[in-house]
């Protein structure tokens, strides 16, 4: 009996090391949640092969431009390009590092920088990734009033340049814990929601729905794995800003 006892326990433990070994991976693309498949990139992912992408389905793209106001993608204009080449709707995003400069700022970096818009229906608002901080404490020092002060000032100066409201990338977590879940933004700037789970889960306040969901970190696309809630005309209208 303790012989038998011993062998299931073992073979429990393998069992459980084993799931866990399984939770810990990369949904896989059969099970990509409903809605168009696309992708994002940086320079993590250096020179894409953009055929590839497209004949295994991604439609659209968001491509790292800047970070900060030092920081500039050295493969931007491959990977920009290249998606719009084979046919993708892409967009460019911007990494905040609101410790270090103020939001207006930072986008004018990158609206300089590749971060502009165009109303040729194939190109994406510019993203705002404000997430975990890499380099420090999570919320880059600031308030959750100050925080939202700063987001308020990059979009601000975005739409002022050119005449978009920008996407906002972010968790709700992060987006809880650093802005006190504000509201204010859903009404204007679209969401892209991050969250590597089955289920899209509970969203930041304000927002009903979201617009793309970072949905895996790889996957049969390269860089990340993303999908938009919604047709291909009804992403092409978002590119438009309305009927092109």
């Amino acid at each position: 009996m303790n012989r038998l006892r011993a062998s299931a326990a073992a073979l429990l433990a393998t069992v459980m090391v084993l799931a866990g070994a399984a939770a810990l991976r990369p949904t896989p693309a059969d099970a990509a949640p409903a809605g168009l498949p696309g992708m994002d990139v940086s320079s993590w992912q250096g020179n894409v092969n953009w055929s590839a992408a497209w004949n295994n389905g991604a439609r659209f793209a968001y491509v790292k431009a800047t970070e900060g106001t030092g920081y500039t993608n050295p493969y931007f204009a491959q990977q920009y390009n290249g998606s719009y080449n084979v046919g993708m709707i892409r967009g460019a995003y911007h990494f905040a590092l609101p410790d270090r400069s103020s939001g207006a700022t930072q986008a004018n970096w990158f609206v300089d920088h590749g971060g502009g818009w165009s109303r040729d229906g194939r190109t994406l608002p510019g993203a705002l990734d404000i997430e975990y901080n890499p380099y420090g404490a999570t919320c880059y020092g600031l308030s959750q009033s100050g925080m939202r002060n700063w987001i308020t000032s990059f979009v601000n100066q975005y739409r002022a340049r050119t005449g978009r409201w920008a996407t906002i990338y972010t968790t709700t977590d992060w987006w809880r814990t650093c802005t006190g879940n504000y509201s204010g933004f859903a009404a204007t700037n679209p969401l892209w929601i991050a969250r590597y789970a089955g289920t899209v889960g509970t969203l930041p306040a304000g927002w009903p729905v979201y617009s793309f969901w970072q949905w895996s970190s790889s996957g049969i696309l390269p860089g990340d794995q993303n999908v938009w809630n919604g047709s291909l005309d009804r992403l092409r209208v978002l590119a438009c800003d309305g009927p092109c």
